[in-house]
């Protein structure tokens, strides 16, 4: 099946997840995973769903979710997005926002799937390198650009952008999107979903897959 491959696939570097050892009653900090049990309360939720329900296709503008994504936020329903994963968001966000003439920049030491699918989209890309303190400096992107994209908190370094460094960056680059990706946002930081109604060139992206499945650890509330 190789011969069939796109010419694209021969010059991607695969992004590579923590390493998983094949241990068992092993806790992988790596991948996010919960040494506990799922909460009662999300057994329950799970089983009251009808099994007849399970055989139709869901709603395609999931708007339930929608709404309450945007309550817990303070949006309106149509400022919301939502996929199969932050990565197909991102994705997404690649293909129909961040391919322009000028190229997409993004720190040296951030998301090692970014880099794949600039290639992947043939996106131009550049990185900007970290202050020595390893946080990220607004002033050094330029104003001029295809379009922005920065994890917050990092990753892997873990620095927090604050919300005043976002509004400068944003100020700066007016005329293109800015993506900040804030898969581990609840670990620490203000989200800058806030500033949503401040700039139209903002784009925030969350995630399921890393605070909230520890939010299914049992508690003495459950």
């Amino acid at each position: 099946m190789s011969r069939y491959w796109s010419d694209v696939v021969n010059t991607l570097t695969p992004y590579l997840p923590g390493e998983q050892p094949l241990l068992d009653k092993l806790v992988k900090l790596n991948t996010n995973e919960s040494p506990y049990p799922p909460s009662p309360r999300v057994m329950d939720a799970i089983s009251a769903v009808s099994a007849d329900a399970l055989r139709l296709y869901p709603d395609p503008e999931s708007v339930a979710l929608r709404q309450a994504i945007a309550a817990r936020f303070g949006l309106q329903t149509e400022q919301v997005f939502v996929g199969n994963g932050s990565d197909e968001v991102i994705a997404l966000a690649f293909m129909g926002l961040l391919k322009h003439s000028l190229p997409l920049y993004f720190p040296d030491v951030s998301y090692s799937f970014y880099p794949v699918w600039s290639a992947m989209f043939d996106i131009a890309h550049r990185t900007i390198p970290l202050d020595q303190d390893f946080s990220i400096d607004p002033a050094a992107y330029p104003v001029k650009n295809g379009g922005i994209i920065i994890p917050n908190p990092n990753a892997p370094t873990g620095m927090l952008m604050s919300l005043d460094s976002i509004r400068a960056l944003l100020q700066r680059s007016a005329e293109s999107v800015v993506v900040i990706d804030e898969a581990y946002i609840d670990f620490g930081g203000e989200s800058a979903t806030q500033l949503i109604d401040e700039y139209d060139n903002l784009l925030v992206v969350q995630t399921l897959s890393k605070s909230c499945l520890l939010y299914t650890s049992p508690s003495p509330r459950d």
